[in-house]
């Protein structure tokens, strides 16, 4: 029999909890999608906050609130019911804007980390290599190039996995470990397409984050100024975090081993970058950044 639906279990080992667990995800939640576009505010109408780094920073915003919004409310929702079907089309679709999405946000941190190596190592050259227009295109590249990689693996996977036995998903959302559990297929041809995408995707803009921070670190350690040491770390501090916590919690849902084998860990871990971090973006700005500190205490007035 031809599997149509799925039914998620979630944390089906922590149904006692279920009433808690709404209540903590969905403060979490509530910050995220208020927290978020406030900061895409405060960019859009501060004057000191129109630069490539904030203009940079209100894409993240942006989209860490569609991330997040295409995972979260339905798992609320099903932490207060019994009846957790989701339909083939309900699944696939959440699948791909959550591949769509996190690999915009891999181009995206890419590009941010490219506009801070350009602003410790090349700062008189800075406006005319990061000025309005280049931002722009670079914007607009990320969000194309993600949904564009992302449509290329679904079409892979809707054509090569065939569902025709279990149908219980044992995460809190459609993700790509938990259906290949359930395939009656050969994954062979999902397994390749994941492997190339993988490079594109995660592998390359990673790759571009890193050498960017590893010229940003030669720069500032043959700076001859504590200042500008201190001020080059400033600058960067932000960004670094956030993608330390990006690329650490991918790292140990996707790459860890046991992670993969153990539902509990997977579930565990991929809150992380499905609940936390998008909420963690904008406090870290906030908290660590003087320019969002002036605007938001402007605001206040």
């Amino acid at each position: 029999m031809t599997v149509t639906e799925f039914i998620i279990l979630g944390f089906g080992d922590l149904k006692e909890l279920g009433p808690l667990l709404f209540l903590v995800f969905g403060i979490v939640y509530l910050a995220t999608i208020s927290g978020n576009p406030l900061l895409m505010a405060l960019v859009s109408t501060h004057w000191r906050l129109q630069t490539p780094m904030y203009f940079f920073l209100a894409n993240l915003s942006c989209l860490e609130v569609c991330y997040t919004s295409n995972i979260v409310p339905r798992m609320l929702v099903d932490l207060l019911r019994k009846n957790r079907v989701i339909s083939m089309a309900g699944c696939v679709i959440q699948l791909y804007f959550f591949g769509a999405l996190g690999s915009t946000e891999c181009y995206l941190l890419a590009v941010m980390s490219y506009d801070r190596y350009l602003v410790v190592c090349q700062p008189l050259h800075y406006p005319t290599l990061m000025h309005g227009t280049i931002c722009v295109w670079l914007v607009i590249g990320s969000w194309f190039s993600g949904f564009t990689v992302a449509a290329a693996f679904q079409a892979a996977m809707v054509t090569s996995l065939t569902f025709c036995g279990g149908n219980e998903i044992d995460h809190f959302f459609c993700d790509l470990k938990p259906l290949q559990k359930l395939s009656c297929s050969d994954p062979r041809l999902v397994n390749l397409v994941c492997m190339s995408l993988t490079v594109l995707v995660t592998l390359a803009p990673f790759g571009l984050t890193l050498t960017s921070y590893w010229k940003i670190l030669s720069m500032v350690l043959h700076m001859p100024s504590m200042t500008g040491r201190q001020k080059a770390f400033s600058t960067c501090s932000s960004h670094l975090v956030i993608v330390t916590l990006f690329y650490g919690t991918l790292i140990l849902v996707y790459a860890v081993p046991l992670a993969g084998q153990v539902p509990v860990l997977n579930k565990t871990f991929s809150l992380l970058y499905t609940v936390v971090t998008p909420m963690c973006n904008p406090l870290i700005y906030s908290l660590k950044n003087k320019d969002v500190k002036e605007a938001l205490r402007k605001l206040r007035i």
